[in-house]
């Protein structure tokens, strides 16, 4: 098998689906490895690290696209980069295709290849181990910026976000009790926060509970449950996501303007569309607008903050995926890791999907019955 390392274009990311004991790994294990030259800057990964594990180095994104037949992206590229995909390859990424257009998941199909999105692959437990990775990162970054937001420097109202001993701490809520959502509680926690967790599930805030502790209040995510507690925030983290599908619209405009002024409103579910009526992704350098006075934080890729760190994650939880198909080929890697089987959009040109099917009213196909 020969594998393919792009260089990723998206705004503001520097991340590398794989670092360079990654590659030494699918090498070892008999594949051949394309990286195009300065994939890896942004996470400190130089060239020469990959070439001494055997990678070999391409000189565009169309050279990495043309010589491997399965390409291993952090993003998905994008509907104008479609022209780079043809019928067989394999591309996987994050394509967050719910929260796009239907005539790109059409173009999309048209190109012939097979497509897995690691927001979707997911293990018997229901856990998604790639996503997971990611969230527990965006969490713990979510309380670290948000936390700088509130500060005057920062265009915020000179909240302290641990308050000290005589005044009390910033009032942070939490929709979602995810594993993103789960992450920033606990960390916000740890900071001294006062936090609150919603949720639409009883027994996601069972779990949240026991994860992090009975000192932090938990409340089902109603519309008047979600408007009672936004009014009082000072930070208000939207972590909802229904997996394979777009995100959920919790918090509408009126419901914004319930909020104290110059309040901060960190969408992380933009990615998948975003829960708030007033979202829209936001970048790096000005990643922060204000809407109804409220302060809204929407960066779809937020991981990339920490490039390194979320690069090791991301290689620790796509390698076995990886390894697998070097080992099997991805026909017969997705009949015996059923985990990449159910992260697959398209194959070989045809949906799969049953969720992706339903959100753009597309018929889907079995997968089982189109593996040789």
């Amino acid at each position: 098998m020969e594998f393919g390392i792009p260089k990723e274009t998206r705004p503001q990311e520097h991340r590398v689906s794989l670092t360079p004991s990654g590659v030494e790994a699918l090498v070892r294990s008999g594949a051949k490895v394309w990286v195009e030259r300065g994939a890896g800057i942004g996470a400190g990964f130089e060239d020469e690290e990959y070439e001494r594990v055997g990678a070999r180095l391409a000189y565009s994104r169309q050279e990495v696209f043309s010589r491997a037949q399965v390409v291993v992206c952090v993003h998905g590229p994008a509907a104008q980069e479609y022209h780079l995909l043809r019928p067989g390859l394999v591309v996987m990424g994050f394509w967050a295709l719910p929260a796009g257009r239907p005539e790109e998941v059409t173009e999309l199909l048209a190109t012939g290849a097979s497509v897995v999105g690691y927001e979707i692959i997911e293990d018997s437990q229901g856990q998604a181990p790639v996503l997971t990775s990611m969230s527990e990162i965006a969490g713990r970054l979510a309380v670290t910026i948000g936390s700088g937001l509130l500060l005057n420097v920062f265009g915020g109202k000179g909240i302290l976000f641990s308050g000290v001993p005589g005044v009390p701490p910033a009032n942070f809520v939490v929709i979602g009790a995810g594993a993103l959502g789960r992450a920033a509680a606990q960390a916000a926690l740890g900071m001294g926060a006062s936090v609150v967790l919603l949720d639409r599930s009883v027994a996601h805030l069972r779990e949240a509970a026991r994860a992090v502790g009975p000192s932090v209040p938990t409340m089902l995510a109603s519309p008047a449950n979600i408007e009672k507690a936004i009014a009082f925030a000072d930070l208000v983290l939207l972590a909802a996501a229904i997996r394979g599908e777009r995100a959920p619209l919790l918090i509408t405009r009126d419901m914004l303007r319930k909020m104290k002024p110059r309040a901060v409103l960190m969408d992380l579910s933009i990615d998948m569309g975003g829960c708030a009526e007033t979202s829209r992704p936001t970048y790096f350098p000005d990643p922060v607008y204000t809407v109804e006075g409220v302060r809204h934080f929407c960066v779809p890729n937020l991981p990339s903050v920490a490039a390194r760190s979320a690069t090791l994650a991301l290689t620790n939880t796509l390698l076995p995926f990886l390894l697998s198909i070097a080992q099997a080929g991805f026909a017969q890697a997705l009949r015996v890791t059923p985990e990449l089987a159910v992260g697959t959009y398209t194959f070989q040109g045809k949906l799969v999907h049953q969720g992706l099917a339903r959100v753009f009213g597309l018929p889907a196909s079995e997968l089982s019955a189109l593996l040789p």
